[in-house]
């Protein structure tokens, strides 16, 4: 019997779906992940940080420890669903849910693998998981605290492949071996409130916030960096709150985010970006105040032996040759990648945070059996 058969990941990814876990609540979806986990060998432990509980689980002691990771918190469903988002259901071959494509189905098709690959072999080393309810919301109590606390009880990680869904036109045509910082900054000034007929009695706010904002946008921040498109700053807010005509305000805000490559940082361009807006502040005599509303780092895993065994085994799944990229928002690799190499693989993200959100029965399994290659490759 082909062992690739013997596990089916749908199953899993049906029970994972089923659980209501919107961030940061696991409704008992750690569990079902624990017990499948369990069954065929893996020692685990909970970590809960806050209000969030993470599983940590080892299959093996030596080294290399190979690490699936990802996240089974999911965003709320929003309205206008053709069937309850947490009732999985399967229509014309496709499976619909909450996390169906972001990114229940991905740990289902990592057990699933790995469950497949035990079936034939034993590793050379160690395969653990690393699963959290923590990604969609702060992301501050799962991965994020999971690793340096693992890291403190001796536990080395050498490898992670990250289940986000990562393809675009068909699963399996790319892998993200980095992603783009992001900053967001929001920016108020304050004046003094008049009459417009009057302007010499007011300052108004306005004026030096779309200074500020004028010169941001005029900055070229770079041509990209390897892997890397060239940064990027958007605008997202002007408020201003003003219903009247003939009044001057005495605020003004905006919102903007930066999406920035390796040539940056987060707090260098914060520091641009208070500089400019305090000398545009300073000229026309109002106050001004700045804040990270939210701020990612980025990462970038250089194209390699690992990336190439990636490559490799998602050419043997899905029949076609993927692209290595760097595009798309954040994810929790931000974090693993100070502890060991991280690349991403998963399902498409076409329907991701959607109302019907669904994913292929057949690219589910073919994700499985691009898992288990990668274990079968890794521990060759």
């Amino acid at each position: 019997m082909d062992v690739r058969t013997i596990a089916d990941p749908l199953p899993l990814a049906k029970t994972l779906i089923a659980c209501r876990s919107i961030t940061p609540v696991d409704a008992g979806v750690l569990d079902a992940a624990q017990t499948a986990l369990e069954r065929i060998g893996f020692r685990a432990r909970r970590l809960k940080f806050g209000e969030v509980d993470n599983l940590y689980a080892r299959f093996g002691e030596a080294a290399p420890n190979f690490c699936f990771a990802g996240h089974l918190d999911v965003v709320p469903p929003g309205g206008g669903w053709t069937s309850d988002p947490f009732a999985p259901e399967v229509r014309d071959g496709k499976l619909y849910g909450r996390g169906a494509a972001d990114m229940k189905t991905a740990i289902a098709a990592m057990i699933a693998a790995t469950e497949n690959y035990l079936a034939g072999a034993r590793p050379k080393g160690s395969i653990s998981f690393l699963i959290t309810c923590d990604e969609e919301g702060r992301g501050v109590d799962g991965t994020k605290a999971v690793l340096p606390a693992r890291a403190a009880a001796g536990e080395r990680f050498d490898h992670c492949l990250v289940g986000e869904p990562t393809s675009e036109q068909r699963v399996g045509d790319m892998i993200k071996n980095g992603r783009r910082g992001s900053l967001n900054v929001v920016i108020a000034m304050t004046g003094k409130q008049g009459h417009v007929a009057y302007p010499q009695r007011a300052l108004n706010p306005v004026t030096p916030l779309l200074e500020t904002l004028h010169a941001l946008k005029a900055r070229k921040l770079d041509d990209g960096s390897p892997g890397f498109d060239p940064s990027n700053l958007e605008i997202t807010s002007i408020d201003v709150g003003n219903p009247a005509h003939n009044v001057i305000p005495r605020e003004a805000s905006a919102r903007l985010n930066i999406r920035f490559n390796m040539n940056h940082t987060g707090e260098d361009l914060f520091a641009w970006v208070k500089e400019t807006a305090e000398a545009a502040a300073a000229k026309a005599g109002v106050q001004c105040s700045l804040s990270i509303s939210s701020q990612s780092v980025p990462f970038y895993t250089e194209p390699g032996p690992f990336t190439d065994l990636i490559v490799a085994a998602a050419r043997e799944a899905f029949g076609i040759t993927p692209a290595l990229a760097t595009t798309g928002g954040t994810s929790d690799a931000r974090y693993i990648k100070d502890y060991c190499p991280v690349a991403e693989l998963g399902l498409s993200n076409q329907t991701a945070h959607m109302v019907d959100e669904h994913c292929s029965v057949d690219d589910l399994r073919a994700l499985a059996r691009c898992y288990e290659a990668v274990l079968r490759r890794y521990f060759a």
